[in-house]
């Protein structure tokens, strides 16, 4: 039996059918296992090899079910693009319950293309190979770069035809990830007054997500000053949101679509869409052609996070005061912007704590300066840091890093500034080059990328490029000699690429 040694368990299903309701998968006509991935399959305790069979890719497609699992789909409102939505749900997504690894980590397993559910909205519940090429891609791809994320398992495609914008296949990609808990799943109750609800999910994530606020909220009994353990919860939230949005712009991503009820309660990656990362830097990119108004521009990601976030806190003020979730929230700005000056610090090659503020502003002001010639110049984002790593002195400077900038004058004179910050530092020109290029990535998952291996596949039935572009995706930052030319500056083609919230 699939799974026969695993610890099956339904942990959300035991909050009750406030939170969801029972919906059993819609079989899928002629399904084909697409790809596997090896490194979530040890989440579970499992091989690749193991699940490459007709058995797990019945399971994955939701054409079989575990004799332990509970497919639901769970409800959630949320705010989409700035105005609220009082009920939403997985309309496209089943949870069928969780693993608990031989670590004593718990997985929770979800197929998102298995069928219609209560909340479809006059959807068909199906994803299309298209999109979940791109998420399967992304996902790992965010994954290798070491930001928190949703993971993906499975992909399976299928002959079952599914309409778009024309005539495509029904794919589904099996998730996992610890929770897929949202903001939105709070906003639900409170916008509906059910506040034992709230207060039941809150106690639930605190209970399974983040133990170590119960432990406080204990200590804090036996001192002078009680802690709010739904405070703590919502702090930790704040926190790690910031991390995340930090390291999203670092890297030069775009999430496309920030909706509240595409946030995380633990700050993972989640729901790709028409997603991009920068190819010149353009801080106004908007990657997703539904967004007219460009609210969710590259720009706007760390904004926007902080208005989630107080979305979240509105949701949760029966279990704390305006006064405590203004406290916690308060420490968005300065938590991203500590870790993205952080990032952006060792991008440059400064991984020691400055000996003084002097030498830490020094270094600090380099950064705004840097950015804004990099948008004058359409400078590719990802390609300039990478090649940074090898300038040595203005005098022996890579040509490569300066041919970058049609305005050459203008990037010599930054250069000035960076070579004396780089002499306050203790660390030889081959260890800064080995470090940046541990925090550079040489390969990031490119629109144009996501392209080819899409119309490989549904196009030629090749899915050797998912595979290729998959592996590549899980060490980008290693050179991979033989993959150089996903190295480069993307295609012409590659700018006339149009992604939307159906992508």
């Amino acid at each position: 039996m699939l799974f026969h040694k695993q610890n099956f368990t339904n942990r959300f299903h035991e909050l009750g059918d406030a939170f969801y309701q029972q919906q059993a998968p819609s079989p899928l006509h002629k399904p084909h296992l697409v790809h596997i991935n090896h490194h979530a399959a040890s989440l579970l305790d499992q091989s690749a090899a193991a699940l490459n069979n007709d058995q797990f890719r019945d399971f994955a497609c939701g054409n079989s079910t575990h004799p332990d699992t509970r497919p639901i789909a769970a409800i959630y409102a949320g705010h989409q693009f700035g105005h609220f939505v009082s009920q939403l749900g997985d309309g496209r997504a089943l949870l069928l319950g969780e693993i608990k690894n031989s670590a004593g980590e718990h997985w929770e397993i979800q197929l998102k293309g298995a069928g219609m559910t209560p909340y479809s909205r006059q959807g068909d519940g199906r994803a299309v190979l298209r999109s979940s090429i791109r998420e399967y891609l992304c996902s790992e791809a965010m994954f290798g770069l070491g930001i928190a994320t949703t993971r993906a398992l499975a992909m399976v495609n299928s002959e079952e035809e599914v309409f778009r914008e024309q005539l495509e296949t029904g794919a589904v990609i099996v998730r996992l990830a610890p929770s897929f808990i949202r903001f939105g799943s709070f906003e639900l109750f409170a916008s509906r007054g059910q506040h034992e609800q709230v207060k039941t999910l809150a106690d639930f994530v605190i209970s399974h997500y983040y133990p170590d606020i119960l432990q406080q909220s204990e200590a804090s009994l036996s001192s002078s000053k009680s802690a709010n353990p739904y405070q703590l919860l919502f702090a930790e939230v704040v926190k790690k949101t910031a991390l995340m949005i930090a390291q999203w712009q670092s890297v030069g991503f775009a999430h496309g679509v920030m909706n509240t009820d595409n946030m995380s309660i633990l700050g993972l990656t989640l729901d790709y869409g028409p997603f991009g990362f920068l190819d010149s830097y353009q801080p106004d990119h908007i990657c997703n052609h539904s967004d007219h108004q460009g609210r969710y521009s590259f720009k706007n990601q760390p904004g926007i996070a902080h208005w989630n976030l107080a979305r979240l806190a509105e949701a949760l003020l029966s279990l704390m005061t305006i006064d405590e979730a203004t406290e916690a929230l308060s420490v968005y700005e300065e938590t991203y912007s500590q870790n993205y000056m952080r990032l952006m610090r060792r991008k440059l090659g400064f991984f020691k704590q400055p000996v003084n503020d002097k030498q830490h502003q020094n270094q600090d002001l380099l950064i705004a300066p840097l950015l804004n010639l990099m948008a004058k110049n359409q400078v590719d984002y990802t390609l300039f840091f990478r090649q940074l790593a090898d300038f040595k002195s203005p005098a022996q400077q890579s040509k490569s890093v300066r041919d970058l900038f049609p305005d050459r004058e203008a990037f010599d004179a930054w250069l000035v500034h960076y070579e004396h910050a780089l002499e306050q530092t203790p660390i030889t020109t081959e260890q800064r080059r080995e470090k940046m290029n541990r925090i550079n990535p040489k390969y990031i998952l490119r629109n144009y990328m996501a392209e080819t291996a899409i119309k490989k596949a549904t196009e030629e039935n090749d899915y050797s490029e998912i595979d290729k572009i998959f592996t590549l995706m899980q060490s980008p930052y290693d050179e991979h000699p033989d993959m150089l030319h996903y190295a480069g500056f993307p295609p012409d083609w590659a700018s006339s690429i149009s992604l939307s919230c159906s992508s």
